[in-house]
């Protein structure tokens, strides 16, 4: 006669790590945040597009201006990582590529947000000019 239970020294190490809920929240208040900030985003850029230079300078030099562009670059960045992170766990089975490129990912991704954070605030805090 056929079981249907699973002897559980197979089924140890498969299915849930008890790991993956914290994972899954912060992706989707990552994505709730990003909502937000992307509608600011493309309302402040067809409301920059008909500015100077001199004077989308002066709108990002504002806090209420800045502080969102900041944190839409660095929620971007970190919601990026955890895809890319869910996608390399999903389809790379060799477990050096797969360490290699989470790897990878997580420095990408703080590159990208400590470039566009800095540069957000040296517009900010300086102004346009050259470095």
């Amino acid at each position: 006669m056929t079981s249907f239970e699973t002897p559980l020294k197979e089924a140890r190490g498969k299915g849930a790590a008890k790991h993956g809920t914290g994972h899954f929240i912060a992706q989707r208040v990552s994505a709730l945040a990003l909502v937000f900030l992307v509608i600011w985003a493309v309302y402040s850029a067809l409301k920059l597009s008909a500015l100077s230079y001199p004077s989308a300078v002066a709108w990002l030099r504002s806090p209420l201006n800045a502080v969102p562009t900041a944190l839409l670059i660095a929620v971007g960045a970190y919601h990026m990582q955890l895809g890319m992170r869910v996608i390399i766990e999903d389809y790379i089975a060799r477990r050096l590529t797969f360490s290699l490129l989470l790897i990878l990912n997580l420095f990408v991704c703080w590159i990208i947000a400590l470039v566009g954070v800095l540069s957000i605030l040296k517009v900010a805090l300086v102004g346009g000019g050259a470095f």
